[in-house]
């Protein structure tokens, strides 16, 4: 198979794989035990407590005015891609989940169990560059007018008004604060799925044998690094920082054989929660047609 076609599978894979997990978080989890939901499945789901209307269904009809709307913003392969997610969704949360059964345990483990099954479902749609549509419109295409904001982020704050009106709608104030949990899990898992192949490690040492050093990363971990000329503190003497950003595992590997190389040396390693450029990949969302 040629690239494009094992391109497809894999997105396809991706839409299929993390749709069922997102109707298994609605249908099984969240509907089951009464909560409020977030975007358009929680009108949904609102409008199939007062009329037993499907799920599924209901949330592809919604989803046609917005679609129609954004698809300027988001081109037409996303579009595409999301109204295939669509009725996948909608098959999936109309026929299969009620064949599986129900969760009928306590009410915040189910809380739990929906937001973290939603969270990777949507992370994982997100991933493969697609959408399941609803307020995902909304969300990526501020994302792509936005790129710096956080997709979980932007998530929590349009579906917290959903799940608020929802739960007194019902008045169920309780049914609120495990809709704000699922929510909150929920967009944890996206920014987890999302960014989280992307994060890594920064390095800083600080050395007198800048140019050794330099050059063991290059050897051990196959990574480049930039030295920045210093001066210690104490003694006024020359040193070098080794800056270089890696995986956990690449941090691992460095320790020991720079302890070897020069023990003096002092190490600070710090989180990064996004890593771009040679040797890491870049996550992009919302894209139109003409930056793919």
């Amino acid at each position: 198979m040629n690239k494009k076609t094992i391109s497809f599978w894999r997105t396809f894979g991706y839409e299929i794989l993390g749709n069922f997990l997102i109707a298994l978080g609605i249908y099984n989890f969240a509907v089951a035990s009464s909560f409020p939901l977030t975007g358009f499945s929680g009108v949904a789901v609102i409008i199939y407590r007062f009329f037993q209307l499907p799920i599924g269904a209901v949330t592809f009809v919604l989803n046609i005015p917005v679609a129609l709307i954004c698809w300027r913003i988001l081109g037409n392969r996303f579009m595409l891609r999301t109204l295939r997610c669509m009725v996948t969704s909608t098959l999936l949360l109309d026929l299969v989940m009620p064949l599986l059964p129900t969760f009928e345990g306590s009410r915040m483990l189910s809380a739990i169990c929906s937001g973290a099954l939603q969270g990777v479902g949507y992370g994982l749609i997100y991933k493969a560059g697609s959408s399941t549509g609803g307020l995902d419109f909304i969300t990526l295409s501020l994302k792509s007018k936005k790129p710096h904001l956080s997709l979980g982020g932007i998530n929590f704050v349009l579906d917290f008004l959903v799940v608020t009106f929802g739960g007194l709608l019902f008045d169920d104030v309780e049914g609120i604060i495990y809709g704000i949990i699922i929510n909150y899990l929920l967009a944890i898992f996206i920014d987890k799925i999302m960014f989280g192949a992307n994060a890594g490690k920064m390095m800083l040492i600080i050395t007198e044998k800048g140019r050794e050093v330099v050059e063991l990363i290059e050897k051990i971990i196959d990574r480049g690094a930039t030295i920045i000329p210093a001066q210690g503190g104490w003694k006024n003497d020359p040193k070098s920082i080794i800056m270089c950003a890696c995986s956990p595992k690449q941090v691992y590997q460095m320790q020991e054989k720079l302890k070897e190389l020069d023990p003096a040396s002092f190490t600070v390693i710090l989180d990064s929660s996004e890593v771009h450029g040679q040797g890491f990949k870049v996550t992009t969302v919302g894209k139109t047609e003409d930056q793919l």
